[in-house]
């Protein structure tokens, strides 16, 4: 039984056990008999009934959206049958006999049926209502996550062009300056363009791990590095615990674009990349850091296209619980840093 289920006939058995117990007070302040005697009837009516509907229920309504209209029979069934095997089982209990009822009083068998009835009637409107209600979460959140997927889809097509566009002009340029180079650097090309068209058609329901990521790094970092030569150095720190751990595609790649771009490159002697992966607690970070030229002055800042986008697919995947921060580096240049949980 799934931890929804469970939780639902526990609180249907809860609310259940505590009307029966009013009906039996009452029954005691306005008729006969003892508190105990009616306690143990209506506690055992009322189950009977509960436990009578919820066959009827698990047996013959399978869709609720298609077949809610079969309670109109399940519950005056279950509650006829509930109602005599009921007071079967409190006769054996208190040693008595509840039949002379329908032969001495029967107006009050009936009415003691009708009560079973609306009790029944009542609990089971409730619990189809709960049940209804999850059924639509349920829908929504389907919806939801259907619609973060679609997101994040166009995110990632949004991206690739982004990033071929840039390396074909760096191509453009190197072709006129150092034609072995650039046969080198279209041959790298190449293959990484390979390797994201694989992934693009890898199975949907295999997620997109960091080790998945930070491959898709080393291809781009090498990309750069034939064209800028000695200028870049680039290290990649993704410890072996953190590899299959899952992370939205193209995560990073932009961040280390702008890092290189805005950074590294106006930058005559160059500098280095860091990208690493640490766990902090029950949170994932990812952090891109370059000794590059460090952030511009604060009233000339601007948010470019890769920072948007990482910032577009944080929110999308983690809501508020995905954060990113930009600073300094330690060594100068600019560190940015990406957490969000590990248990998503």
């Amino acid at each position: 039984m799934s931890r929804r289920n469970f939780t639902t006939v526990g609180y249907g058995l809860w609310k259940t056990v505590t009307l029966n117990t009013v009906i039996a007070i009452g029954i005691t302040l306005f008729g006969e008999h003892s508190l105990w005697d009616n306690l143990v009837y209506s506690q055992c009516i009322g189950l009977s009934i509960g436990a009578a509907i919820d066959v009827g229920r698990f047996l013959f309504l399978h869709d609720w959206s298609t077949q809610m209209r079969r309670l109109v029979a399940i519950v005056p069934i279950g509650v006829v049958l509930g109602f005599f095997f009921g007071n079967f089982v409190a006769d054996l209990i208190l040693g008595g006999t509840a039949l002379h009822y329908w032969v001495t009083s029967p107006h009050k068998a009936w009415g003691m049926l009708f009560l079973s009835l609306v009790a029944g009637t009542v609990l089971t409107h409730e619990f189809v209502s709960r049940e209804v209600l999850a059924v639509e979460r349920e829908k929504a959140e389907t919806a939801r996550r259907q619609a973060s997927e679609a997101q994040l889809r166009l995110l990632e097509a949004q991206l690739d062009p982004h990033m071929l566009f840039n390396t074909l002009a760096n191509l453009r340029a190197l072709i006129a300056l150092d034609p072995p180079r650039a046969q080198t650097m279209l041959d790298h090309m190449i293959d990484y363009l390979r390797a994201t068209l694989s992934a693009s058609r890898a199975d949907p329901g295999r997620p997109h791990t960091l080790a998945d990521e930070f491959a898709r790094l080393q291809d781009y970092l090498e990309l750069m590095a034939i064209r800028m030569g000695a200028r870049l150095q680039f290290t990649l720190e993704l410890p072996d615990a953190l590899r299959q751990h899952p992370v939205p595609p193209l995560l990073l790649q932009p961040l280390v674009e702008n890092s290189i771009q805005h950074g590294l490159e106006p930058k005559v002697e160059g500098g280095r990349v860091r990208v690493s992966a640490t766990r902090q607690d029950d949170l994932l970070c990812l952090e891109v850091e370059d000794t590059g030229l460090g952030l511009p002055p604060a009233d000339s800042r601007r948010k470019g296209f890769g920072l948007q986008q990482v910032q577009d697919r944080l929110h999308t995947t983690f809501g508020t619980l995905g954060t990113i921060k930009t600073g300094a580096a330690r060594a100068g240049g600019t560190l940015v840093s990406i957490t969000f949980p590990l248990e998503t």
